[in-house]
């Protein structure tokens, strides 16, 4: 396959799409604007914080699947890459670890005063008396804000320090999520606002949505306690920034941000944040994920991914409809040649019956197959017997949803 790296990857990572039989061609430079001249002929696009537009998925005459080697997938247009039939994928997880660290390296760096007490100490200044004065951690509340893989790793570690950690229940969570909640040291409240109450610290680790874009605002943060802690290692527009700095001028309370609204598009840049300057804010250069281990394993996923599409098993795809409309199952027993499925298709084609998933699988000795074909709306029985009917169909079955 024909591969565009639009961000950097290492170069094992590029030895192994190459020992693959695939065609890669590296351009970490570019940008929303610069992609869309680029992209045709690529099948595969692999892209880190490069934008992915409207633009440039219009442009993309071959392309069948985008990797973002991480977690989000904001910076994707991922509704047009659905309507081109084009998979979006991520590499979630893989970076858990590195962000929960930084959580609690943020955390104890505010309520140490670190970051301050180290300018101080460079600049030849003494000043034990007023950096002596620290809350401590060990029998505090965290409520967690997002019970992913970061918000459970952070949990987990929250726990070691002697924090007391909670979370919202919320119906439809699975046996097994909540297991892994609890697991990790996590007990739930019932709403949202007893557990903004009773926090110390609040930590939020949330997708990028227009479901959490500003989720952090005035009122929300009048629900939190004074002098509390917010830690915001997830995406930078979750937090109505003024709301946050009214906060700490009026009511004590202290912010750890690896993450900021409106932060620049590169690695290097001048940054005018009246946020990120403010005495009571503890700051990081959007670095949560940016340790070897988490990088490695990123690169891991995101040729794991590839590799998957290439088999035709692609993996943790964001923009795949979850519940396929599904009437009836229409289970075929066929003999396994050439063209039967296309017959098969033909005939559901006379009645508007679209499939919105479908699976053959062949019996030992390639003699015989059976074909699962979910389909819009029940068939009628004419169309069915007409499936019958065809000369390599052996039996066809059909079970409403």
């Amino acid at each position: 396959m024909k591969v565009l790296l639009a961000d950097a990857l290492p170069d094992a990572a590029v030895e192994r799409l190459e020992a693959a039989g695939d065609e890669v061609t590296r351009m970490p430079d570019l940008d929303a604007d610069t992609l869309p001249e680029h992209i045709a002929g690529f099948e595969v696009l692999i892209v880190r914080s490069t934008k992915v537009t409207t633009a440039a998925l219009d442009q993309a005459d071959s392309l069948g699947l985008i990797v973002r080697a991480g977690a989000g997938t904001n910076t994707i247009d991922c509704d047009r890459a659905a309507e081109l039939g084009v998979y979006v994928c991520n590499v979630p997880g893989k970076n858990a670890l590195a962000v929960a660290e930084l959580t609690m390296g943020l955390l104890i760096a505010i309520d140490r005063h670190i970051a301050a007490g180290t300018a101080d100490l460079r600049a030849g200044t003494w000043n034990k008396k007023a950096y002596s004065k620290a809350e401590g951690l060990f029998g505090r509340r965290m409520g967690i804000i997002g019970v992913g893989d970061i918000g459970i790793a952070t949990a987990a570690r929250a726990s070691a320090f002697g924090i007391d950690v909670v979370a919202v229940a919320k119906p439809g969570r699975s046996d097994l999520a909540v297991a892994r909640a609890e697991a990790a040291g996590i007990t739930f409240v019932d709403t949202i606002d007893e557990l903004l109450a009773s926090s110390d610290i609040v930590s939020l680790h949330v997708p990028g949505s227009a479901d959490t874009k500003g989720m952090v605002d005035a009122a929300f943060l009048a629900k939190m306690k004074d002098g509390a802690v917010l830690l915001n290692t997830s995406r930078g527009d979750v937090v109505n920034e003024a709301a946050l700095i009214d906060a700490m001028d009026n009511r004590g309370m202290r912010a750890g941000l690896d993450v900021y609204a409106n932060e620049p598009g590169s690695g290097t840049a001048e940054f005018d944040s009246t946020l990120a300057k403010h005495p009571s804010v503890v700051g990081t250069h959007h670095v949560g994920a940016s340790t070897n281990q988490a990088q490695a394993a990123v690169t891991d996923g995101t040729i794991d991914t590839v590799q998957a599409y290439r088999a035709g098993e692609p993996v943790n795809c964001v923009n795949l409809d979850p519940v396929p409309v599904r009437a009836a199952t229409l289970t075929v027993r066929h003999h396994d040649r050439v063209g039967v499925l296309a017959s098969v298709l033909q005939v559901l084609r006379k009645e508007e019956l679209n499939v919105s998933n479908m699976q053959n699988r062949v019996f030992a000795g390639s003699k015989a197959a059976v074909a699962s074909i979910d389909v819009g709306h029940l068939p009628s029985a004419e169309i069915v017997d007409e499936v019958q009917a065809l000369e390599d169909v052996i039996y066809i079955s059909v079970t409403p949803a």
